[in-house]
């Protein structure tokens, strides 16, 4: 029934080849011809040398003998979802630039030739753009082109610096060298935000190409779990965000803590601080000193997430973090710490002995004693947290996995 296709019939000189294109395919018998022919014909017509890979990822209906029948390349890759598919095929590949699109005729690869033209101009990944080309009636759930891509697409653009307008296009290319310097992994659909996270992590240059999305020809419901999917999108952005995860929120509670603990000290000895109507009498102290050792708690974590991203190679080294640590050593952190430690022993140190000289009684006093007691009591807590921080701060950064002589 199915026809081989000579002209894609594979080179005897595969390094001769310039394009793959790959295809991701779970159970696509119905639509998975009609997207293997476009794409040779694109091929084709443009004058490339190019093959089709099908990878497949478990097919149980005739999905595997069509591609075959056709003259595509068929990979399997018995690890399930949408990216580990697309890795296994991208590996595969024997292409100089790699184009994705999913097998279910949303994609036109009649576009393939300017995806290829863009490669060519030195770009190294090149996007599909469904909202600067066209939507078809039908095409795309209303919830996914009103919320889940614009505010997904936000997002990403606002954490990584990049600057798409469609940042879960399926169809989009990049040559084999960058995906090679991607490092990518994650098995699921958040792939397709993790392609576009790491090429704006290593500043990789980036274009787009308006496109026209089409209603899918598949007779069943989609693979793509909207809210289910769009969750691991956003939770994978934000696993490497650490910035507005952790430093921009641990900085906002460090800044405050601090200004409600030192303006206490301010304080009339025998009473309430005012500012404006507002009353703040040492219970201020107490939030402040939390909002304080959260604040700073946080900030670490945010330097532990980036520490450990780079040295397991999820993320390039940044200037500033290796300037951090070749001169913030173990030795300068532990007696930062101590010094922390020992100024705040000082201060409660001074609360213990007047209670004692006054005999066990602050009187009139004790609102200021007590706003000292809790800075003294802060200063110890962050003076001890930094000395185990900076432990914790060595294993990570050990100079045999971060690259440092």
């Amino acid at each position: 029934m199915w026809k081989n296709s000579p002209e894609m019939t594979q080179p005897q000189d595969t390094n001769a080849i310039e394009v793959s294109v790959v295809m991701p395919c779970l159970n696509e018998e119905k639509t998975l011809a009609a997207c293997i022919r476009q794409a040779q014909e694109a091929i084709k017509a443009a004058g490339l040398r190019g093959e089709v890979v099908v990878s497949d990822n478990g097919s149980t209906d005739r999905s595997v003998e069509i591609a075959e029948s056709l003259g595509a390349r068929v990979v399997r890759q018995s690890k399930k979802g949408y990216g580990n598919a697309l890795m296994k095929g991208f590996e595969e590949a024997r292409g100089k630039y790699l184009i994705m699109g999913d097998a279910d005729m949303s994609y036109d690869f009649g576009e393939l030739p300017r995806f290829i033209a863009k490669l060519r101009e030195g770009y190294d990944l090149v996007m599909g753009s469904r909202f600067k080309g066209k939507i078809l009636p039908g095409a795309m759930p209303w919830k996914n082109k009103w919320i889940g891509n614009p505010v997904l697409t936000g997002v990403l653009n606002l954490f990584f610096g990049t600057r798409v307008s469609d940042a879960h296009c399926g169809l989009r290319a990049l040559a084999k060298d960058a995906f090679q310097r991607m490092r990518l992994h994650t098995p699921g659909m958040e792939f397709a935000s993790e392609m576009v996270v790491k090429a704006g992590m290593a500043r990789m240059r980036i274009a787009e190409v308006p496109i026209t999305l089409h209603p899918d020809g598949r007779d069943r419901a989609p693979h793509l779990r909207p809210w289910h999917d769009g969750w691991r999108h956003l939770k994978f952005m934000l696993m490497f965000s650490p910035t507005f995860v952790f430093l921009l929120p641990g900085a906002l509670f460090m800044g405050v803590g601090l200004l409600l603990v030192v303006s206490q000290l301010f304080a009339p000895a025998d009473g309430p601080l005012h500012a404006g109507p507002i009353r703040m009498d040492y219970h201020w102290s107490i939030a402040g000193s939390l909002l304080l050792l959260l604040g700073y708690h946080v900030i670490n974590v945010h330097y532990f997430a980036k520490i450990y991203a780079v040295t397991h190679g999820l993320r390039e080294p940044e200037p500033m973090l290796d300037r951090m640590m070749h001169s913030l050593t173990l030795e300068k952190a532990l007696l930062a710490g101590l010094l922390t430690m020992l100024v705040g022993l000082a201060a409660d140190g001074v609360v213990l002995w007047c209670w004692i000289q006054q005999g066990y009684d602050f009187g009139v006093y004790f609102r200021a004693y007590t706003r000292l007691g809790i800075f003294g009591s802060t200063l110890i807590a962050l003076g001890a947290a930094t000395i185990f921080n900076a432990f914790f701060f060595s294993i990570l950064g050990d100079p045999t996995k971060y690259g440092r002589d």
